[in-house]
C-alpha cells in the first residue's frame, strides 16, 4: 500500500516538472529573446543524451540503485543550474542536457517497478496522478507567470517551480528505490540483452516517428497558439483539457490493454495524424483545437501505455527495454522533433503541424509493416 502511494506521488511530481518544462520554458525562452531555432536546439540537446544513454548500458553501465541515485543528484543540480544559465545560450544547453540525463534515467527505472507492482491493466490508475500533476502545475503557474497586462512576469518564477518540484521528485524517487532495494538484492538475476534495433527496426521506427511528430506540440504549441491569436490563458486551458482527456483514458484504459497491443499502436498513430492535421487546418478555431486536445487521450495516454506494455512483454530484459523506449523513442524522436519543429517554424510556420501529421502517418505505416512481419514469423 505504501509503495502504491509513493508511486502515485512520484508520477504527480515528476510530471509536474515535465509540465513546467514543456508548457512554460519555451515561452519563457521566447520572451527572454531566444529565436525559434535556438529554442529548438536547446530542447534537442537533452533528447540527444537521452538517446545515447541506453547504449552505455549495453557497453557495461549497470541499471542499479547506485546509477539511479546518481541520476537523482544530477537532476537536482541541473535544475538549480537554470538560474545561472537562463540568459547564456551555451550554458543553458549544458543545464538542459544534464536535466535530461537525470529525468531520462529516473522515469524508466520507476516504470519497471510500476509494471511489476500493479501490472499493465492497473498501471493507468497509478500513472494518471502524473497527468493530474501536469495539469495542476499548468493552471497554477499560468496565474503566477501572467501579469495584468497579459505579458509574462519574471521568468525566474518558472525556474522556482522547476527547481522545487524537481527536488520533491528526487526525494520521493529515493524513498521508492529504498523500499524495493531489498527485493532487488534477493533477485540477483541479470537477464541477457535480447533487444535488436536493426532486426526490429519497423517497430522502433514507428515509436521514434510518433515522438518526432510530437516535436511541434511539445516545443512550440504554446508559441504557435498565441501567435495565431489564442490568449495564453486559453492556451493553458487547451493544455489542461488535453491532460483531462488523458486522465480519463488512463483510468479506463485497462480494457483496451487486454486486446491486441500492436493494433492499439497502429490505431493511436493514425488518430495522432488526424489530430495534428486538425491543428494545422484550424489553428484559430477554438472548438476544433479543444477537440484535437481531446485526442490526446489516444495519441499520448493510450499509446504510451500500450507501447511500454508491449515492450515489457516482447523483451526479456525489461529494464533495458524501458531505457531504450525512453532513449530511442523519446530521446532520438524528441531530438529530431525539436530540431525539425524549430527549423520548420522559423521558415514555414503555418505548415508546422501539417508536417507533424505526415510524420505520425509514417508511424502508422511502420507499425503496420511490423505487424505483417510478426504475423509472417508467428
Amino acid at each position: 500500500m505504501l509503495l502504491l502511494i509513493l508511486l502515485s506521488l512520484f508520477y504527480f511530481f515528476y510530471f509536474s516538472v515535465v509540465g513546467v518544462y514543456l508548457i512554460f520554458l519555451p515561452k519563457v525562452l521566447s520572451e527572454v529573446g531566444y529565436s525559434a531555432e535556438q529554442i529548438g536546439v536547446i530542447f534537442a540537446a537533452a533528447p540527444l543524451v537521452r538517446f545515447i544513454l541506453p547504449f552505455l548500458f549495453i557497453k557495461g553501465l549497470k541499471i542499479n540503485r547506485t546509477t539511479f541515485n546518481v541520476s537523482l543528484l544530477i537532476m537536482v543540480i541541473s535544475s538549480g543550474a537554470f538560474y545561472l544559465s537562463l540568459e547564456n545560450f551555451y550554458m543553458l544547453i549544458v543545464s538542459n542536457v544534464f536535466l535530461g540525463v537525470g529525468l531520462s534515467l529516473v522515469n524508466p527505472y520507476i516504470e519497471v517497478i510500476s509494471l511489476q507492482v500493479v501490472g499493465k491493466e492497473r498501471y493507468g490508475k497509478i500513472r494518471l496522478y502524473g497527468s493530474v500533476g501536469f495539469v495542476l502545475v499548468a493552471l497554477v503557474l499560468v496565474k503566477a507567470l501572467t501579469s495584468e497586462s497579459g505579458g509574462l512576469n519574471s521568468p525566474y518564477i518558472a525556474l522556482n517551480f522547476l527547481f522545487t518540484l524537481t527536488l520533491i521528485t528526487a526525494f520521493i524517487s529515493y524513498v521508492i528505490a529504498h523500499q524495493v532495494a531489498k527485493k532487488e538484492e534477493k533477485k540477483s538475476e541479470s537477464p541477457t540483452n535480447d533487444i535488436n534495433l536493426l532486426k526490429d527496426y519497423r517497430l522502433w521506427l514507428g515509436l521514434v516517428l510518433m515522438q518526432v511528430s510530437f516535436g511541434s506540440f511539445y516545443n512550440f504549441f504554446t508559441i504557435y497558439a498565441t501567435d495565431n491569436g489564442i490568449s495564453l490563458d486559453t492556451t493553458i486551458y487547451l493544455w489542461s483539457f488535453g491532460v483531462g482527456a488523458e486522465i480519463v483514458m488512463l483510468y479506463f484504459q485497462g480494457r483496451f490493454l487486454r486486446s491486441n497491443l500492436l493494433f492499439i499502436l497502429q490505431l493511436t498513430a493514425f488518430i495522432t495524424a488526424i489530430r495534428w492535421f486538425l491543428v494545422y487546418a484550424y489553428a484559430q478555431n477554438i472548438g476544433v483545437l479543444y477537440f484535437s486536445q481531446m485526442l490526446h487521450a489516444f495519441s499520448f495516454a493510450l499509446f504510451h501505455s500500450a507501447a511500454i506494455s508491449y515492450l515489457h512483454s516482447l523483451y526479456k530484459h525489461k529494464a533495458l527495454a524501458q531505457q531504450f523506449f525512453s532513449g530511442v523513442a523519446y530521446g532520438l524522436g524528441g531530438l529530431l522533433g525539436a530540431l525539425l519543429a524549430g527549423f520548420i517554424y522559423e521558415r514555414f510556420g503555418e505548415y508546422l503541424f501539417l508536417s507533424s501529421s505526415l510524420i505520425a502517418f509514417g508511424a502508422f505505416v511502420s507499425f503496420f509493416l511490423w505487424q505483417k512481419k510478426v504475423k509472417l514469423l508467428g
